[in-house]
């Protein structure tokens, strides 16, 4: 049977992806950025602070190795449903369930365990969402999906405050609810519009032995890919700080929860025309030019510029401005973060497992930067905060230097996708 007609059109794998992973993150998202801060308040308005950090740092090392757990099970899955919609599905339901124990929870064990859960299956279907790229797109179209998906996260989580802004008079358990509905639905639809062939695993090492190179690829012989975790890592520690955008604003500005939520849709509204921007026409240049670290570098000094700008500003309107730069900046980033991953993978067949390793990256910020949120911000208030984000950045700029460029033209692409 002719390979083609084995996987899903580009451009509705591109709009099955925008759905489905885009809006399955603001599921995730809108809990960190607003509710979870208040189901803390909740819980202990004295200590709000504190316990969100517990919550979400715990919560992201469920995510630390819910990636690469859900994706080897996805590679290993052989059922008729397919490897990624299998798990796609199951990832969101059980995601969804652990969401809604938050809302009847009354204690910060309960709300932990909750969201330790929702972490968990939520990145089972996130690694399954993310092999569809190496598994069905060609690595000349892999920049433009990268930054199309680079758009598609802002533009939900942009719709997911306007949702919670306009549900603020209702319970905070009806917006976990119909969060956590959403993330079932996308993924119905998802699962719906992409093709998805049973398929047998076949173990790219043979002859090896299981030991940890089967599980991380050596960096020995594949070194590009711990660059690249490395790259991700540090990125994703500068981008960490939109989880304390909602504290910052409550803390800095006096506001009200009402106040928090509408000046926090406010900044992601404005975050988002400039990401757009940065974010699509980067993906296209950078297919164009086949070039990706130079994006990276760009990146990184509109972020710092930006981060620089929010920590020391007097005013909401500055800070706004400023989180606008910084979101400039991570667009031209995920222009090209997809792409780059993709191309580095050392093996097809655990293309799932892989990618769920590199995405470890996204989900470790998660657990350090509140690990020492609490501390630098007594040290130093906000400005120490944001400088070390920043700085972090720069070595993420740093990191990505090793890893080999783009060739000039696209290898194998005929041999790998067509026939």
């Amino acid at each position: 049977m002719d390979g083609k007609s084995q996987i899903t059109p580009y451009r509705r794998l591109s709009a099955a992806l925008i759905i489905g992973k885009s809006f399955s993150m603001m599921v995730l998202m809108i809990p960190i950025a607003l509710l979870l801060t208040f189901k803390a308040m909740e819980i202990d308005s004295a200590n709000a602070t504190k316990i969100f950090s517990i919550v979400t740092g715990i919560g992201a090392l469920f995510a630390l190795f819910g990636n690469p757990l859900g994706g080897a099970i996805s590679d290993r899955t052989n059922l008729r449903f397919g490897r990624r919609r299998t798990w796609i599905m199951l990832g969101s339901i059980l995601g969804s369930a652990s969401m809604m124990g938050i809302v009847y929870t009354r204690s910060v064990a309960g709300l932990t365990v909750f969201w330790c859960l929702t972490q968990l299956f939520y990145n089972f279907a996130f690694a399954a969402y993310m092999a569809l790229v190496p598994d069905q797109v060609e690595e000349s179209r892999r920049g433009s999906l990268s930054g199309i998906l680079g758009l598609g996260l802002p533009v939900s989580i942009v719709i997911g405050f306007l949702l919670m802004d306009a549900m603020s008079g209702t319970s905070l358990g009806m917006r976990f609810g119909v969060l956590a509905a959403i993330g079932v639905v996308v993924a119905i639809i998802t699962c719906a519009m992409i093709k998805d062939p049973q398929a047998v695993y076949r173990q790219a090492a043979v002859h090896e032995k299981a030991s940890w190179k089967t599980i991380y690829p050596s960096p020995k012989q594949y070194p590009a890919f711990t660059w690249g975790m490395l790259t991700r890592f540090f990125m994703s520690m500068t981008y960490c700080y939109q989880l304390y955008t909602a504290l910052m604003l409550m803390q800095r500005f006096n506001l009200t929860e009402a106040q928090t939520t509408e000046y926090a849709t406010v900044i992601q509204i404005l975050s988002l025309a400039s990401m757009a921007v940065s974010s699509v026409f980067g993906g296209m240049l950078s297919d164009k030019l086949r070039k990706q670290k130079p994006f990276i570098v760009s990146s990184v000094i509109v972020m710092v510029a930006g981060l620089v700008m929010v920590a020391f500003v007097p005013t909401f309107t500055l800070v706004a401005v400023g989180c606008v730069i910084i979101n400039f900046g991570y667009g031209i980033y995920t222009a090209v973060d997809t792409a780059l991953i993709a191309r580095i993978l050392p093996h097809k067949e655990d293309a799932a497992k892989d990618f769920g390793l590199m995405n470890v990256a996204d989900a470790l910020p998660q657990s350090v930067v509140p690990a020492m949120a609490t501390p630098l911000t007594n040290l130093g208030s906000w400005p120490l905060f944001y400088g070390v984000l920043a700085f972090c950045g720069l070595i993420s700029a740093a990191v990505a230097s090793p890893i080999p460029e783009m060739s000039p033209e696209p290898e194998n692409e005929q041999e790998q996708f067509s026939s």
